[in-house]
């Protein structure tokens, strides 16, 4: 777990202000969850053998001896609260969350042990218009981000749960022979969740994998049909994928089709976005039979990614900078920046301690302001302001008070 300074904070909350614009785009709305959790929603919902249950999860005892966790991922909460309060009996709820999840994973980067995600899911559809929305919710988001040029959308289609059960007992015969040639991970895998060593990322293991029997024999016409109109879907939207056999998903819950955002930017931790569909999570949890469908962003990694196609640029702390020639004058540029404030929305930093004036204006430049407001006894004295241009070569001006705000709106863009 890490502190996020300033600088990627403000890239975190870029990205995040972006998923929520463009979900209330497709009118989803928000829902918040709770932190902790009963552990039994994610040992039943995840999958106990899952990694994220087994090997990563936080979970303690409660002082009344209740078996808690901190949640690993936000569908299963999601899900719990459908449930709980009866939200798709007279609904088909579309749902989006923000915020921290929490696994015990070994630090890297993209890979923290709180990390910031975005989800979204909605309940009650069955059909393929709405796993071709959440994929054009995501590529509309990664659009406006100007990332979707270092991604790749991948799609798969891994069946009903009981298709995925007869393709793991295949599965396993095959391995089974050949389990010492496996990478470690593999070999716990295949007692626990054969259908995970699909996403070992061992060459000799993929190499074994190469003669092992594709998923696709096990699934169902049905299924493939709802899979082909996903994709006819997408083809009409000129949304861009490719069909990946082995794209599983970690998670028990997981039917039909099932995506991933990836990226070759990001080394090991190359998945930004991944979900599918889920129809059989609702009854798991008690509720009645709802077919399901979500997607999670990993918010930390989608920074990182995006820092890359930027550069190394230089992260500002204010659009504007007020200073006063000295103490005097201090109680008029506050009036100043108040006005800002209220009329626009701007971050506006105003300069709080006495010294020199050449002191100030490199504190000024910086903050990365794009003005510096500036008022001495003659600005205050006639109530007008200097405007002090810091990006751009132009000559600095003088304006009324009343004209502060005009001309900053009138500029912003230019």
């Amino acid at each position: 777990m890490r502190d996020i300074l300033p600088e990627d904070s403000a890239r975190l909350t870029l990205i995040e202000d972006t998923f929520r614009d463009v979900l209330q785009s497709y009118s989803y709305e928000e829902i918040r969850l709770p932190v902790l959790e009963a552990k039994d929603l994610f040992d039943r919902g995840l999958g106990e053998a899952t990694d994220a249950v087994s090997k990563e999860m936080y979970s303690f005892e409660d002082r009344d001896g209740t078996d808690l966790a901190l949640r690993p991922e936000g569908t299963a909460s999601c899900a719990r609260a459908i449930v709980n309060h009866s939200m798709a009996h007279e609904d088909k709820p579309r749902l989006w969350y923000a915020g921290p999840m929490f696994r015990h994973e070994r630090p890297q980067s993209g890979r923290y042990r709180q990390f910031q995600q975005v989800g979204a899911e909605a309940f009650g559809y069955s059909g393929p218009a709405i796993d071709y929305e959440l994929m054009s919710v995501g590529t509309d988001v990664f659009g406006r981000l100007g990332i979707l040029d270092e991604i790749t959308l991948l799609l798969n289609n891994i069946g009903s749960a009981a298709e995925r059960a007869l393709y793991r007992g295949a599965l396993v015969e095959y391995l089974l022979p050949i389990e010492d040639d496996l990478d470690s991970d593999s070999r716990h895998r295949l007692k626990a969740n054969p259908i995970r060593i699909l996403d070992s990322k061992n060459s000799r293991t993929q190499e074994i994998l190469e003669q092992a029997p594709p998923i696709e024999e096990f699934v169902s016409q049905e299924s493939n049909e709802k899979f082909a109109a996903v994709r006819r879907l997408l083809d009409g939207a000129n949304i861009e994928y490719q069909i990946t056999p082995r794209l599983v998903r970690g998670f028990d819950y997981y039917t039909d089709t099932v995506f991933e955002w990836v990226t070759d930017k990001l080394g090991a931790q190359d998945a930004i976005c991944a979900g599918g569909r889920y129809d059989g999570l609702i009854e798991l949890l008690g509720g009645k039979p709802t077919p399901g469908v979500g997607f999670a962003a990993g918010i930390d990694r989608i920074a990182i990614l995006l820092e890359q196609c930027e550069g190394s640029s230089k992260y500002d702390k204010a659009d504007v900078y007020i200073i006063a020639h000295s103490d005097e004058q201090q109680e008029y540029v506050a009036e100043v920046a108040r006005q800002v404030r209220r009329h626009t929305n701007l971050r506006v930093r105003e300069h709080t301690e006495s010294g020199r004036m050449g002191a100030k204006m490199r504190w000024a430049d910086k903050s990365g302001a794009k003005w510096a407001l500036i008022a001495g006894d003659a600005e205050a004295a006639k109530r007008e302001v200097t405007i002090k241009w810091m990006r751009v070569e132009r000559e600095q001006t003088t304006v009324s008070f009343d004209q502060v705000v005009e001309v900053l709106s009138e500029n912003w863009e230019k």
